[in-house]
């Protein structure tokens, strides 16, 4: 766990963080499964290659006050963030985490690229609060399911376990 900086009065940096956010589908190969969510070592956000010094910006806030090997969802970063409102102040979240698809498709950085499920990949885009929901109706069944908080951090834990197969590549199946 990181301890607080006692020369600034702040939580100190820990290098040892990760960001996990959704983006448009892609294929990387043939016959190749979608890769919809990335997870990247924070570090990769000082690209020279990435929009900067927004990168950094989004760094520093990746990394402070974090617990080592933590992996921090976009959505976690915005929520922090009064709610996305703040963002402007920190950097353009869409232009960076765009350049780091593009790096991560050149293999230009290090990545673990995932297949989440819609359920999966919509609870890593909703913040860490209490009241966060995900609603599923199935009109089949005629049935509503309503995934919270839990559910969030078991992908969260299910993520953190994937193998990492083929360079980095993994999927993470449907519960």
């Amino acid at each position: 766990m990181t301890q607080p900086d006692s020369e600034h009065g702040t939580a100190a940096r820990t290098a040892d963080a990760y960001l996990l956010f959704a983006h448009e589908p892609y294929y990387p190969g043939p016959a190749a499964q979608e890769i919809n969510t990335t997870v990247v070592a924070a570090d990769s956000l000082l690209h020279r290659q990435l929009l900067q010094p927004d990168g950094t910006r989004i760094h520093d806030l990746l990394t402070q006050g974090r617990r080592p090997g933590e992996i921090i969802p976009l959505a976690t970063l915005t929520h922090e963030l009064n709610a996305g409102a703040d963002w402007p102040t920190v950097g353009d979240w869409e232009r960076v985490t765009s350049g780091l698809v593009q790096l991560v498709r050149r293999q230009m950085c290090d990545a673990l690229s995932l297949r989440l499920p819609a359920i999966a990949r919509a609870l890593i885009c909703t913040g860490p609060g209490p009241d966060n929901q995900v609603r599923a109706f199935d009109p089949a069944a005629g049935e509503l399911t309503v995934y919270g908080p839990d559910d969030r951090a078991e992908v969260l834990a299910r993520v953190w376990h994937v193998p990492h197969p083929d360079r980095g590549r993994a999927t993470l199946l449907a519960r």
